[in-house]
């Protein structure tokens, strides 16, 4: 399937046109802390025009929030949202957290938001994307050649969307399965309806084992439309698919592989001892540990040049203040129980 490639010029900052952000999700009181700020500083290191919204669980400690309004991420405060009860196993005892991802939906203060996992990097400018036509639902097609695949059909008889002409969807299986997302990131529309419709369908659509992402692939079925994978590189492309992957073009990159983030990385797991990987390891320390990316340098150093690459530095002002005052800068969402 041939994808087009987005090429278009950022358009004008926050605060001279549509909301708009890039938002992530965080829970718990593990190190994801450190992949959000490495994030945060990523964004800023490709001039992007827009603030990192970071919604947040009640069980992120006050010092995990602090460190993210000091490096200049807007957090907001989320309630969980659990699915029906029932004996579903997931592909990973985590992912089950993940449905509280859904509470963006409610952010409406925003027009279009980019979501990006707490694992991703961004290594080009995306802005542009926030350009998109409106009333679809914009991310990269999956890969369904690793292990964590091995409860479906496509992996059982060798069939991959991303290479879907070496091993053919047989007829007597039925249809083919719809084309389906990697839910690390993608480019929607918050809508307090589509809040509402998502936590009730969810009270009726029995659990799967990759939990929020494949809730969303059916609930977006029929809006979404695919990006080239330049804009969310699952990390198995390159030993899965590598005929698919232009590591010079990759704009984003989605460090999901086992062993693969960055700041827990041994390069003991399975293909972690390859040379790309080793290159995307250092490349995400590289900007974690650049000081010169830490938000309070870039406004103590030049904060005309902030303002103007930051146009959302009054709000951000104001929860520093409130940080330096011992308080977390949060931004609380409306109750949605």
């Amino acid at each position: 399937m041939a994808l087009e490639t987005f090429t278009s010029p950022v358009k004008p900052a926050v605060g001279s046109g549509p909301a708009r952000a890039y938002v992530t999700f965080l829970a718990g009181a593990g190190d994801y802390v450190k992949g959000v700020v490495g994030l945060a500083k990523g964004l800023r290191k490709v001039k992007s025009k827009y603030p990192l919204v970071v919604a947040v669980l009640p069980d992120v400690p006050g010092e995990h929030r602090e460190i993210l309004v000091e490096q200049g991420c807007l957090v907001r405060d989320i309630a969980p949202v659990y699915p029906p009860e029932n004996q579903t196993q997931f592909a990973m005892a985590y992912y089950v957290i993940n449905y509280s991802k859904l509470r963006i939906w409610e952010f409406v203060e925003y027009e279009k938001m980019i979501y990006l996992d707490g694992d991703i990097q961004v290594y080009d400018n995306i802005d542009h994307l926030f350009d998109m036509p409106r009333g679809s639902f914009y991310a990269v097609m999956d890969c369904f050649c690793e292990k964590t695949w091995s409860h479906t059909c496509q992996y059982k008889i060798g069939y991959c969307q991303q290479c879907p002409d070496k091993v053919t969807w047989p007829a007597e299986m039925g249809p083919k399965p719809p084309l389906y997302f990697n839910a690390g990131m993608f480019v929607y529309e918050p809508n307090l309806s589509t809040y509402s419709h998502l936590l009730a369908r969810l009270q009726v659509t029995p659990p799967t084992p990759f939990a929020e992402q494949d809730f969303l692939n059916m609930y977006f079925n029929d809006v979404y439309k695919p990006i080239p994978n330049a804009y969310n590189l699952v990390l198995a492309m390159l030993w899965r698919h590598p005929e698919n992957v232009e590591l010079e073009k990759v704009k984003v990159v989605h460090y999901c592989a086992a062993g693969s983030k960055p700041w827990r990385y041994t390069g003991e797991e399975d293909n972690m001892d390859r040379e790309d990987i080793k290159m995307l390891v250092k490349k995400w320390w590289d900007i974690y540990e650049d000081e010169s990316l830490d938000y309070k340098n870039l406004t103590t150093n030049n904060e005309a040049a902030a303002d103007d690459v930051y146009p959302h530095q009054p709000l951000l002002k104001a929860a520093l203040a409130k940080a330096a005052d011992g308080v977390a800068g949060c931004f609380t969402a409306p109750s949605a129980a």
